[in-house]
């Protein structure tokens, strides 16, 4: 229990990763008119009837709850991308560049903006297929982690719900190797042979006269 307890205290939870991926800046469509909105983050606006414009998705999801705005949903959410990924993804053992809060968008997406996003369906099969098949690689990586003896790792293009999952088991593992490594440091300095400096010959020593 103990173990669980550290694992799950050096990982973020489901919402605060959904916290982090709303200062995310998406473009809504407002149907209506407005001032600018003035907030710690930055000012957004002003806003006009059937103009663009990027907000942060929690801003967004707050308009289209009011009715105030429509969403576009990001060109990487498109069929025809998320295709060319699945593809990616299956054929090669790299993971490819996606938006670090690619599961968090969506998930928020199809929550509260569901008739925006075309395809949606396709598109939500698309975006599981994905997470499934960049799961299996996670997987066989910490298999060779367990099995190789490593002090550093670098995995490119994870996202930030793939990162939160594998950060816990890493560091342990690497601690571990750090610590095995150690001890048997320890160990072979202790089974060295003790050498006493030997005296260097300088020759025979020459006795000084009495003046």
């Amino acid at each position: 229990m103990a173990g669980a307890s550290e694992q799950n205290a050096s990982a973020f939870s489901a919402a605060e990763l959904e916290f982090l991926a709303e200062d995310e800046m998406i473009e809504i469509v407002p149907n209506l008119r407005m001032d600018p909105l003035n907030f710690i983050s930055g000012d957004f606006g002003p806003f006009r009837p059937q103009i663009a414009t990027q907000v942060p998705l929690w801003l967004a999801v707050a308009l289209k709850k009011r009715g105030k705005c429509t969403v576009r949903a990001p060109e990487w959410m498109s069929v025809d991308n998320l295709s060319r990924v699945l593809e990616a993804e299956r054929d090669s053992e790299k993971f490819q560049p996606l938006p670090f809060h690619y599961v968090e968008i969506s998930r928020l997406l199809f929550d509260h903006a569901r008739e925006d996003i075309p395809d949606i369906y396709m598109v939500r099969s698309l975006i599981e297929d994905i997470k499934d098949v960049r799961f299996h690689k996670i997987g066989t990586g910490l298999e060779i982690i367990s099995k190789e003896r490593t002090y550093a790792l670098r995995l490119k293009n994870l996202s930030a719900m793939e990162a939160n999952i594998v950060r816990p088991f890493v560091t342990k593992a690497l601690e571990t190797f750090y610590k095995l490594s150690s001890s048997e440091m320890i160990q072979e300095s202790n089974h060295m042979p003790n050498r006493q400096p030997q005296a260097t010959n300088r020759g025979p020593r020459r006795q000084l006269k009495d003046r």
